[in-house]
């Protein structure tokens, strides 16, 4: 995944070699030509128009509000049986965490990593131990906001090697993506990105 990650952040030259390779100009004479008509493009802003435009809000839009993963939570109290249990059924590889009463007030996040370094690895009952006990707490978390560019997430969660990370707006709570989420808006970003292109060398721009 990291390897993936680290591709799509050198998008430029990805797009400029996927349109190349797409259209497959023969003509030597002609490569010039399509490589200025490229450059064209990207002054002229387009490139802003998407990847730099496309934020946190938007994959948050796109999951929908009852979309598995976007409002899974546990609480402090709850066993980390009991969580890795909601992880499994929900198909998810990280919680939200709460304090009890307080769902949009986050105290921290579990993932699959606690369970497996912090219980597993360590010999602990995962039965007898509170979820409050292994997670990352909420004054050592890295999050990010609605506003936040979708490659600037990217480029935060492949530094610290992290694979989910909280939402906040004001304080509270509003979702959590996962790499998968930014990975899958930039794949997007990429297609529309070539069709725009396509359209602009065949005359549509």
């Amino acid at each position: 995944m990291q390897g993936a990650v680290n591709a799509f952040l050198s998008h430029g030259n990805l797009v400029k070699n996927a349109v190349l390779q797409r259209f497959r100009v023969a003509n030597p004479v002609l490569r010039p030509i399509l490589f200025s008509r490229f450059e064209s493009v990207l002054s002229a802003g387009m490139e802003e128009q998407s990847f730099e435009s496309t934020t946190i809000s938007d994959i948050l839009k796109a999951k929908g509000k009852g979309a598995d993963g976007s409002w899974l939570w546990c609480t402090t109290d709850d066993t980390v049986y009991d969580a890795v249990k909601s992880m499994t059924q929900h198909n998810v590889g990280a919680l939200v965490v709460v304090k009890p009463g307080e769902q949009k007030s986050i105290a921290g996040i579990i993932t699959e990593r606690d369970y497996l370094r912090k219980i597993i690895v360590q010999g602990r009952s995962s039965k007898s131990t509170k979820v409050g006990d292994i997670m990352t707490e909420e004054n050592k978390l890295i999050t990010v906001t609605p506003d936040t560019k979708v490659l600037q997430a990217m480029q935060l969660m492949t530094d610290k090697r992290i694979r989910h990370i909280p939402v906040i707006d004001d304080k509270e709570m509003i979702g959590m993506v996962s790499i998968g989420d930014v990975v899958r808006a930039v794949v997007t970003e990429h297609r529309e990105e070539l069709d725009r292109l396509n359209a602009y060398i065949q005359g549509g721009y």
